[in-house]
């Protein structure tokens, strides 16, 4: 089942990766601009087919993917021409970036090449490939919700807490082990058990956990009635709730503090139990609030990633705790699925959600990554075409002469910078994901 698992996730980020691709090469044939090539992965190629004029094939290194399109540099203009005896590396490299680029024209082809389209086109083809992830995310998470539903607390119990702790707010390391001076919860001295299912609580037909959580705060102190069933048969027994503080979190989960930095707190009741978590169908309306919150998380986590990457590094190279919400390369992403896959205490339906919600945020996560505005990123080229545009409005208002198109190859330098960067953040989490993965169970 972990091999399930792992083979079920590849064919997600491959199908993924390639109908990325297919959402820049439609577009881009659409506005008849010649495609050479549409490549899964990058390196030696595997295999590949000629249909038109387009190569198809799949590469070596499964790490992406990309559509070549001619033109996408345009020609050199008048008096600021790069000489093939330029000794300038940068020099060399933009000569030679454009000598390719002019032997792949063919005859026909004055009037197919990338940068001669409208800017709006461009930012169409450009913007195809992260809108393609984004509309796979949306499927996704819509299955989930729709389909097999979102996990939501039910009014049985999971597991009975024996004892109460002791706890300070915001303290991240409790222990879970009872001592001889922690009380006994309410609920273990009730005679609760894992599997139970509270059916009557103060008297009220219980329906939702929400309902009994409410109840639970409202008895706090008090000694009151309650039902069970368990294993068909209904079992009576009364149970004293008490109110204690809980800290208030963020949408994280983190414990948030007041203007003094002290933690805030609300008081809850408590009896000690935990709910079983159920699948719950829900409606189209409860899709976009998930998707939200996916964005939300995701957003949190693109910002803060130079810093996480760190973390990763430090926790790989020395004894400190890998953090359970680190960035994961796609190694990682298929070794959870293959961990979830094998995991026996979990329903077949329950597996199937978590793949393909994972499958869903992959492709959240693709589509934002790939907005941001940093060649090769289509985020950079989308910013390029723009600032064109704006370049070329403002000289027609000031009637300046007008500056031309937007040329990559003069940020050729920092596109390999940022292009080393991805790769050696790659190397780093996949190595991490080998060596020190993210445990999730």
């Amino acid at each position: 089942m972990f091999v399930v698992g792992v083979v079920i996730m590849a064919v997600g980020i491959a199908l993924s990766i390639a109908l990325h691709e297919v959402g820049h090469l439609i577009p881009a044939k659409l506005f008849n601009v010649r495609v050479t090539q549409y490549m899964i992965g990058f390196g030696k190629t595997l295999f590949s087919r000629r249909r038109g004029e387009t190569e198809y094939g799949v590469k070596a290194i499964p790490l992406g993917g990309y559509i070549s399109m001619i033109g996408m540099y345009p020609p050199d203009r008048d008096g600021e021409k790069i000489t093939a005896d330029s000794t300038g590396l940068f020099q060399q490299m933009a000569s030679e970036t454009r000598s390719m680029e002019a032997e792949r024209l063919q005859p026909g082809d004055e009037n197919r090449q990338f940068y001669q389209l409208p800017i709006w086109k461009r930012i169409i083809i450009m913007l195809g490939g992260p809108c393609m992830n984004l509309l796979i995310g949306v499927v996704c998470l819509s299955v989930v919700v729709m389909g097999f539903g979102t996990s939501q607390p039910t009014t049985n119990v999971a597991s009975v807490n024996q004892c109460i702790h002791k706890v300070e707010v915001g303290d991240q390391n409790q222990s879970t082990s009872c001592s001889a001076d922690d009380p006994d919860s309410p609920a273990y001295q009730a005679g609760m058990k894992p599997g139970d299912r509270i059916v009557t609580f103060a008297g009220q037909d219980i329906t939702s956990w929400e309902q009994l959580s409410r109840l639970i705060k409202e008895h706090g102190g008090q000694k009151v009635p309650m039902s069970l069933e368990r294993d068909g048969t209904t079992v009576e027994t009364t149970i004293s709730p008490i109110v204690t503080p809980r800290p208030v979190t963020d949408a994280a989960g983190n414990p948030t503090r007041d203007a003094n930095g002290q933690y805030v707190t609300e008081d809850v009741g408590f009896i000690g139990i935990s709910p079983r978590q159920d699948l719950q169908p829900g409606s189209i309306a409860e899709v976009p609030p998930v998707i939200g919150q996916t964005f939300t998380q995701i957003g949190g986590v693109i910002v803060k990633l130079p810093v996480r990457v760190w973390e990763v590094g430090v926790a790989l190279f020395t004894q400190q705790e890998r953090p359970a919400d680190s960035p994961m390369s796609v190694v990682g992403v298929g070794r959870v699925a293959g961990e979830v896959a094998a995991t026996e205490n979990i329903t077949t339906e329950t597996k199937a959600a978590y793949l393909v919600s994972v499958l869903g945020t992959l492709n959240f996560s693709l589509f934002v990554f790939n907005l941001i505005p940093l060649l090769p990123l289509d985020g950079g080229h989308v910013a390029g075409a723009l600032w064109e545009g704006i370049r070329r409005r403002w000289a027609r208002f000031r009637k300046k002469p007008d500056p031309g198109h937007f040329d990559p190859i003069r940020l050729l330098p920092l596109t390999y910078v940022v292009a080393v960067a991805f790769i050696g953040m790659s190397v780093l989490l996949i190595a991490a994901d080998i060596f020190d993965p993210v445990k999730i169970f």
